[in-house]
């Protein structure tokens, strides 16, 4: 049975658990104790919006902290800490939040599941992996090379075997978790909204343009119905917020991946300013927190209210190729 916590419900089985043993050049899943990532169900799905939170995690194994050559708040500073909490209110109020417990540091599932850096393994890496994206050559891929300010994470190379147990036996699951989401909201609406969650550093000023609190992506007007992205521009912008469009952030691997408005599926990115709620200094919640929280309840009343089921019919621009 599904383990309840207060008026939700938590199913175990979304909880990624590998069972690889250190035996036979197998490495043992560093969460092979504990749950990867969470999904966190409402006890009555009230609309066909989902939201994912996979840059949130702060559960660091002590193994992983044992190869990097960063302090433990330096480590930090890739996280987009605390937007799960932002966005907890989700599934109280009938609507599903998938959050990994894994940092972003150790495994980012907002990338293509072989974005990796020949440089960072000991082993050749076939042409079957990624190895020249723009997120690999700034260092960024599906596992990342450095943090914030270009630091390096690890002090020595990696084997491929480290790397397989964190993409087959963490990366996919939530893959998995997030469609069975998706196609959940689909079965019972005919419809699905992603709602990707992320927090970004403080934009300063460019010329003549304010600096945004708030950037909303929708790879360029293609990945949700223009009445959404309006609606959530509204909120922030009610809220005294300076909002932006695409610019710097479009949209990443999962806005594309699972925005398909032509089939039913929409997804939209949010990037929230970390200023507006936390110290970028010491990733300490600010006074600003629960105004921000407060403000995320809003929108997701907004999303939970509009009747996505409308949008069926209504043509979407073609994405940029």
């Amino acid at each position: 049975m599904p383990a309840k916590r207060g008026n939700l419900v938590l199913n175990k089985a979304d909880f990624a658990k590998s069972a690889a043993a250190e035996n036979g050049g197998k490495v043992r899943s560093d969460y092979s104790d504990r749950p990867a990532f969470e999904t966190v169900r409402p006890r009555r799905l009230l609309a066909p919006v989902v939201f994912n939170s996979a840059h949130s995690g702060r559960v660091y194994p002590e193994r992983f902290l044992a190869m990097t050559r960063l302090d433990h708040l330096s480590i930090r500073q890739s996280e987009d800490a605390w937007v799960d909490e932002l966005f907890m209110r989700a599934p109280h109020l009938g609507a599903p939040l998938l959050r990994a417990h894994f940092p972003r540091a150790y495994l980012d599932a907002n990338r293509e599941p072989w974005e990796l850096d020949p440089e960072m393994f000991a082993e050749p890496l076939s042409d079957r992996f990624n190895t020249t994206s723009p997120r690999v050559a700034a260092g960024l891929g599906t596992i990342a090379r450095v943090v914030a300010e270009n630091k390096p994470i690890y002090r020595e190379r990696l084997t491929l075997e480290d790397a397989r147990m964190r993409i087959e036996g963490i990366y996919h699951p939530y893959h998995t978790a997030l469609q069975k989401l998706l196609a959940d909201a689909m079965s019972a609406f005919g419809v699905a909204l992603l709602v990707d969650c992320h927090s970004m550093p403080r934009i300063t000023r460019s010329g003549d343009r304010p600096a945004p609190d708030v950037v909303l992506g929708d790879r360029y007007g293609t990945t949700c119905a223009p009445a959404i992205i309006d609606l959530v521009e509204t909120v922030f912008v009610a809220a005294g917020l300076k909002v932006a469009r695409n610019r710097p952030y479009a949209g990443g691997f999962s806005t594309r991946t699972y925005g398909r408005p032509q089939h039913g599926v929409h997804a939209l990115q949010i990037e929230i300013s970390r200023h507006l709620y936390m110290s970028e200094v010491t990733l300490t919640k600010t006074a600003g927190f629960e105004p921000m929280r407060a403000l995320m309840e809003k929108l997701i009343l907004a999303l939970i209210g509009f009747d996505l089921a409308a949008l069926a019919a209504v043509p979407i621009a073609r994405a940029a190729e």
